[in-house]
């Protein structure tokens, strides 16, 4: 028996509908099932505040000895080689804080520790450049949006950094961008250089927004070739860039993942593997929906979001809900006036159901326009995004039709309606 839900909508773009947790098909345990099991019994990562006022006694003691052991070091006449990101650490100031509290936590308040990782940092920043890098021209194009990229935001207010290394199962690219010593060097120097822009994007105060979210896509991650490159990158990530991501989310997880991991495990930290988010292939957009707003996730990850959209200004918030197995959702968009055009976007996690998009009229004995003919949307497809301009006042339905399958989905719309011209 066919159920019908109807989500019946005035003309208020973008009301809120809560996600709740999509139900996975079963499937076969392996190290990827154990991981994320393993992940969902692990403690959630409680990400600092940096309210000095919340530290213990012990970790207030830590950060006034790193303080004065580091003024020893660096005097105020050498100011400009003791500073990260514009922020001079012997300000004793609330921004010096939060940099200091990143090392002292990356090393459990061991003040030594975390003064030998403070000083190897900035020798590491001076040699590298690294405070100029984000104006550097490397030429790398072809890769910017797509290998790594700083896209929008997630629930909280953190900057979201998505990589995807699947383009380099190409030969020609791989040897291109790999091929030689040089090269590599100049990659991982790109690879800064993303990081860095994703960083300036941070408050660096009590309270604020401090860290970034990370999401890597493994599907078609050649798994040999970049080993080399990926072991770099991640050493000299979390060496120099100590409690700067709140959150690792890995999508479209394969079973060869558990090689990885074990090639990776030794250099993280616990900490930083408490960060860990694992989400097989085919939940992608169930994991991210979780953790980010689909307006601000890419279309290619089941969300709403285009390259050309970060041009203009802020999305506006979408619409969420679900669309349960053996279901038909009816999303109707009314008090639209005649010769207002309405533009549209709607996207389901995983699809595999069909769609349609129909304009019904106000007036009686007026025809029902089907605008998007019933079509079954495969899985891999993205967020559809249309147009249409009404003759007469009505309303445009938006309907999905899940009764072919048993599995509950994540799906999302937005639109807004331009009013006709006088």
């Amino acid at each position: 028996m066919e159920a019908s839900s109807p989500l019946s909508l005035p003309q208020t773009p973008y009301q809120y509908y809560s996600v709740p947790e999509a139900s996975p098909k079963p499937f076969k345990r392996s190290f990827v099932t154990s991981l994320m099991e393993a992940a969902a019994l692990r403690t959630p990562f409680k990400e600092d505040t940096y309210f000095v006022s919340h530290l213990k006694k012990s970790e207030k003691k830590a950060l006034k000895e790193l303080r004065e052991r580091l003024s020893v070091l660096y005097d105020s006449s050498s100011t400009g080689e003791c500073s990260m990101w514009g922020i001079p650490l012997l300000s004793n100031d609330e921004k010096a804080d939060v940099v200091l509290l990143k090392f002292l936590r990356a090393r459990d308040f061991r003040v030594q520790d975390s003064l030998r990782m403070l000083e190897q940092c900035l020798s590491w920043r001076k040699e590298f450049g690294a405070d100029n890098i984000v104006d550097e021209d490397l030429g790398f194009k072809e890769l910017e949006g797509v290998v790594a990229s700083m896209h929008g935001y997630d629930r909280e207010g953190h900057p979201v950094c998505y990589n995807d290394y699947g383009v380099f199962r190409d030969k020609e690219m791989y040897e291109r961008i790999f091929g030689d010593e040089e090269k590599l060097k100049k990659f991982l120097r790109w690879r800064v250089q993303v990081l860095e822009k994703g960083i300036n994007l941070l408050d660096f105060k009590a309270g604020g927004v401090n860290s970034i979210i990370q999401v890597t896509d493994l599907k078609d991650m050649p798994k040999r070739e970049l080993r080399s490159a990926s072991k770099q990158i991640l050493s000299l990530f979390q060496d120099n860039y100590p409690e700067m991501v709140a959150r690792k989310i890995f999508i479209n997880v394969p079973w060869y993942f558990s090689m990885l991991y074990s090639v990776f495990s030794p250099f993280l930290t616990h900490r930083t593997k408490s960060k860990f988010v694992i989400s097989k292939e085919g939940n992608v957009a169930e994991t991210l929906y979780k953790f980010i707003r689909p307006e601000n996730i890419p279309v290619q990850y089941g969300g709403l979001s285009r390259p050309i959209d970060l041009q203009n200004a802020p999305p506006n918030p979408a619409s969420e809900f679900t669309v349960k197995g053996g279901e038909k959702v009816s999303i109707q968009i009314e008090g639209i006036e005649a010769g207002a055009t309405i533009t549209w976007d709607i996207v389901v996690g995983g699809w595999d159901l069909e769609y349609s998009a129909e304009f019904v009229p106000n007036a009686l004995g007026s025809y029902c326009i089907a605008v998007e003919k019933a079509g079954k949307i495969a899985p891999s497809e993205e967020a559809i995004r249309n147009s249409f301009t009404s003759r007469e006042a009505g309303k445009m339905v938006l309907s999905l039709d899940n009764t072919a399958s048993r599995r509950k989905k994540v799906a999302a719309y937005g639109y807004f309606v331009r009013k006709p011209t006088v």
